[in-house]
């Protein structure tokens, strides 16, 4: 076999030999070969270079990047530092609130997702009415993210006509994976009719304490009740139901709430996580849920002695950026639990979408109605004077428009 190739490199060594008097281009990249005269080369130059200087460049076809990242790079280039801020803002709608009242922030704010909160009990009827007039306040081409708390049991924001009862998560895990799939295309189904596009949903987290001990999961029977392995096959069958039907899900709360003991949501002091680790299979079940693609990952509030004792996880560099990133390699959208939570109260409202951000964090997902405005304002404020930060506002926008591109929501 070699002696083959010996062969047939000599033939095209012989083969180029003999075009080399016709073709000074043929066998080689260079055009100052020294073959002919120097008035031969002299006048292949002068072709050459008229034949560039006569050339349209505007005629050439430029490559395009079509895939979500390149249109999403191309459109928040096209942005202001305004566009972008907004675009990492989530504002909430509680029911019973006028869509108009959000009207401002869209507009001229570009806010650019909305959380529908509050017992909604209007059906998907209702529920379409409002997610319809918010999105006609947005650009056509960049429409919103429409997130819900739509997990079953105690916690679920939207009822009525249209929505089934979704029992726990609990009780979900008692269910198969494909019969837990199957069952989220439904409820994906309902919430896809009423104009919802991501549900902040499932929660990933493994209870380790007394379940009735444990405040914000294991108490209210949110999580699927199972161990670390199993938990993490049912989010991902969640996860899946939810997408065969085009919607979203967010995995919460990383790297999760299964042994605390206080609820983020009132304990002012803030929650302390003193047993999770990064090699623990708690943290693993997050890493192993993130195959099935989720649009999100939702950040907890809670801080956590093992990892980073000086910082809640929604503010750690070192989980967000140096381990989630960079370890774990998730690129896409995190956000937050809802940073008017009770447990950051000791926070200036508009140091708060700027400690997410600085941490590598994209989406500020914001519960009460009144802190949008600062946290908006910080962010603003921050980039305007930080041009490295204005970078990280810049790449979480980009992260956030992917999402969008990829969902249909842009183009």
């Amino acid at each position: 076999m070699k002696r083959v190739h010996v062969h047939f490199a000599r033939f095209a060594v012989a083969l180029c030999a003999i075009a080399l008097p016709l073709s000074f281009a043929g066998c080689s990249s260079n055009t100052d070969s020294s073959v002919g005269s120097s008035q031969s080369e002299q006048s292949n130059s002068q072709r050459s270079d008229a034949s560039h200087d006569s050339l349209d460049k505007s005629s050439v076809p430029s490559v395009v990047d079509d895939s979500p990242h390149g249109k999403a790079v191309a459109a928040v280039k096209a942005m202001s530092l305004a566009e972008r801020v907004g675009q990492l803002v989530m504002a909430p709608l509680y029911a019973g609130s006028d869509p108009s009242s959000l009207q401002d922030l869209i507009v001229n704010q570009h806010v650019g997702s909305v959380l529908i909160i509050g017992n909604w009990n209007s059906g998907t009827a209702g529920v379409a009415a409002a997610t319809s007039a918010l999105q006609s306040y947005a650009p056509d081409n960049n429409q919103l993210l429409m997130t819900t708390d739509q997990e079953g049991g105690l916690v679920q924001h939207l009822q009525g006509s249209g929505f089934d009862q979704i029992p726990s998560a609990t009780y979900q895990g008692t269910m198969s994976t494909d019969q837990l799939r199957q069952s989220a295309a439904v409820w994906g189904s309902q919430l896809k009719s009423a104009g919802i596009n991501v549900d902040l949903a499932p929660v990933v987290g493994t209870v380790t304490v007394d379940r009735a001990s444990n405040d914000p999961i294991g108490a209210l029977y949110r999580d699927f009740g199972l161990d670390a392995d199993g938990n993490a096959d049912h989010a991902k069958a969640f996860i899946q139901g939810m997408a065969d039907s085009g919607v979203g899900s967010a995995i919460k709360h990383y790297p999760g709430l299964g042994s605390v003991t206080g609820n983020t949501d009132f304990t002012a002091d803030g929650i302390l996580d003193t047993t999770t680790t990064l090699d623990g299979a708690e943290i693993g079940a997050f890493n192993s849920t993130l195959e099935a693609n989720p649009s999100m990952v939702m950040m907890s509030l809670a801080t956590y002695q093992s990892i980073d004792p000086n910082n809640p996880a929604v503010f750690s560099s070192a989980l967000v950026t140096d381990y989630l990133r960079n370890t774990v390699g998730f690129q896409g959208v995190i956000t937050s639990d809802s940073l008017s939570a009770t447990a950051l109260g000791g926070i200036q409202p508009s140091d708060l979408g700027v400690r997410l951000v600085d941490a590598g964090g994209d989406l500020a997902c914001i519960g009460a109605s009144d802190y949008v405005q600062p946290i908006l304002d910080g962010l603003n404020a921050k980039a305007a004077a930080d041009s490295a930060f204005a970078d990280k506002v810049t790449q979480s926008a980009i992260r956030v428009m992917i999402l969008k591109y990829s969902m249909g929501l842009a183009s």
